[in-house]
């Protein structure tokens, strides 16, 4: 499995001799950066639309933000329903959907799952 956009990746970093370097510069820290390298190898990314550092580094800091949300102070008021709803709205955009098959090959639920079904299903829109 390859993300669509794949070649394009490797026209941006200047061809495929530095696409490995060239990803893992998107990332502060360089083990980091290598996990996040091998991770993109294994196809782990799949249910992005563009797998590229930026959607990949967006998709962690929406799902983090989805997570921290329901400890947040004002949690269940308006304005929070509106930042937790633009936050899930958006990792929806960047998500394609997934299969049984990525339930058994990740160990559990998705992060479509988790921070996109299961929210809206738990935090309806007033």
């Amino acid at each position: 499995m390859v993300p669509a956009d794949l070649f394009a990746l490797a026209d941006e970093a200047g061809g495929v001799d530095p696409l490995a370097a060239w990803f893992t510069a998107h990332w502060a820290d360089p083990v980091t950066g290598k996990a996040e390298w091998r991770a993109y190898l294994s196809g782990q990314y799949v249910c992005l639309r563009s797998v590229t550092p930026a959607t990949i580094q967006r998709k962690e800091h929406l799902t983090t933000g989805i997570g921290a949300a329901v400890n947040e102070p004002d949690a269940g008021s308006a304005p929070w329903s509106d930042r937790l709803h633009a936050l899930v709205d958006e990792l929806d955009t960047l998500q394609t959907a997934f299969t049984a098959y990525d339930r058994l090959r990740f160990g559990g639920p998705t992060s479509r799952d988790t921070c996109v079904d299961a929210v809206r299903a738990r935090f309806p829109r007033p």
